[in-house]
């Protein structure tokens, strides 16, 4: 042994090493394939059909008087703007078929990675929390356990605040300078103005 202890259970079932993708992972040829398929499809699919809907949307309001049109330009900025929204909106939306494209690739390291991320974040306890002999069942008892002695010491020590709800941190006793008070204000008719 080399002086770390090994506190594994015999059966206990060694989740695999999740590979690691960084900027300087270079995608299998399969992978590449499924990247230009995403892209095509995210693309004709989702991007130009919202692109497109959010554009004839947008020029229908314009033309209602709903939008208005800049003075110089038009309804040109507006629908340029509603474009590049649809284009987004169209590939952030097929991103999750992308991802289940690339979970179903077999020999994939970029597939494995995202089927292990998925498999972590659907069950947070995972491999990680499976009770152990050493496991004991006071669970939501704390270590720490201090005498009643010491917690009568310690409601005598610490001064008790009673909580201040919300709505009473800001009232007319705290010092703003910000005042109900509208100034009156007088015009002759010259249209000279005065305060009160």
């Amino acid at each position: 042994m080399n002086g770390r202890a090994d506190f594994r259970e015999p059966n206990a079932e060694v989740p695999r090493p999740i590979p690691h993708i960084g900027a300087d992972y270079i995608p299998t040829e399969e992978e590449r394939r499924v990247f230009a398929e995403c892209n095509d499809e995210s693309f004709w699919f989702r991007s130009v059909p919202l692109a497109a809907t959010s554009m004839l949307i947008t020029q229908g309001l314009i033309s209602k008087g709903i939008l208005s049109s800049h003075p110089k330009y038009g309804s040109i900025p507006k629908l340029i703007f509603a474009c590049i929204m649809g284009y987004f909106a169209g590939k952030l939306s097929y991103v999750k078929t992308c991802q289940e494209k690339f979970k179903n690739l077999e020999n994939s390291p970029l597939g494995e990675a995202l089927r292990s991320g998925q498999a972590r974040r659907s069950s947070p306890s995972g491999h990680y929390s499976q009770k152990s002999k050493y496991d004991s069942d006071l669970s939501g008892h704390s270590s720490f356990v201090t005498s009643p002695a010491a917690d009568n010491i310690e409601k005598e020590m610490l001064p008790h605040y009673e909580p201040i709800p919300f709505s009473a941190s800001m009232n007319e006793s705290t010092p703003t300078g910000i005042t109900d008070h509208i100034a009156q204000v007088k015009v002759n008719k010259y249209g000279d103005t005065w305060d009160e």
